[in-house]
């Protein structure tokens, strides 16, 4: 017995299918141009010095080496300024989630004057840029006594990652209803008890969020590195590693590149250890 033909769902199906075909090509071709640079990265680390400097750009190698990677851990100090590096990202990233959730909780939950002047300030920080910023607080420091030290670096990092921080995680603070505050109250628990664990876990996913655009910040960061750090290279961080790659007369571009491809990989892995709770925090930031 033949089973009767459905005219009104084929056509639909069949519309659906070249657009979707075409938004998996969009994605793909987006995803390609922006992984090409980082692919193009680690090729000229492993290419040979030749083909580096070759006129002719080729996109594969096929005598690969690792002699960029030896003269970079070759280099005096790596592995200080890589520790130096990975002890300031881990200070603003523990300490800016640490505020911003304290913060973000008091602006959200409780009701005091200014509050709303002191939410537009918070914005207001996010407008200025950090160039303009840099010698005045570079004379900050100086007054301080904080020039070349790490300190110089971590405190205008979490200074800048916290109006972010705060303005993404009062979404998550506003979406506990409050009747669950109440609830844990009346079973006795104290404010600490409810904010450390019962709050603090349901914003979890925002606080990665706002900690991964901290640490990439942190990592990556040149500007004050150079700024701040100016005569005591024991306190330098992996950037300014960079620098002795660029040469007056010819630059070691292989060696700029490994360099490049090393400092890739803490942000990676770090990626990789929050990849789940920072699509729920996004998604949770979007939904709010």
């Amino acid at each position: 017995m033949s089973t009767p033909s459905r005219p009104g769902r084929t056509g639909p199906l069949r519309l659906r299918r070249p657009w979707r075909l075409a938004a998996e090509a969009s994605a793909l071709l987006v995803a390609a141009v922006v992984a090409f640079p980082l692919y193009w990265m680690v090729l000229s680390a492993v290419k040979p010095a030749g083909e580096i400097q070759s006129t002719e750009a080729r996109p594969w190698t096929l005598n690969p080496t690792l002699d960029s990677f030896r003269r970079v851990f070759e280099q005096q100090d790596f592995g200080r300024y890589f520790l130096n590096s990975l002890f300031v990202a881990t200070v603003v990233v523990v300490a800016s989630a640490l505020i911003a959730f304290l913060a973000a909780t008091a602006v959200t939950r409780f009701r005091f004057k200014f509050r709303t002047t002191l939410l537009i300030m918070f914005l207001v920080a996010q407008m200025v840029p950090i160039e303009a910023l840099t010698i005045p607080l570079f004379f900050l420091m100086r007054d301080a006594g904080q020039l070349n030290t790490l300190w110089s670096l971590i405190l205008p990092h979490i200074a800048f990652s916290l109006p972010f921080a705060i303005w993404m995680l009062r979404g998550f603070v506003k979406a506990v209803p409050e009747a669950l505050e109440e609830a844990a109250y009346i079973d006795g628990a104290s404010r600490t008890r409810f904010l450390w664990q019962i709050l603090f876990p349901l914003v979890l996913p925002g606080l990665v969020a706002t900690s991964v655009f901290s640490f990439i910040s942190t990592w990556n960061d040149f500007l004050f590195a150079k700024s701040f750090i100016i005569s005591d290279t024991s306190q330098q961080t992996l950037p300014m590693a960079l620098l002795v790659f660029f040469k007056p007369d010819e630059n070691d571009w292989g060696g700029i590149m490994a360099g490049s491809t090393i400092m890739t990989i803490p942000v990676l892995v770090f990626f990789v250890l929050v990849q789940r709770r920072l699509v729920s925090g996004l998604g949770g930031a979007v939904k709010d």
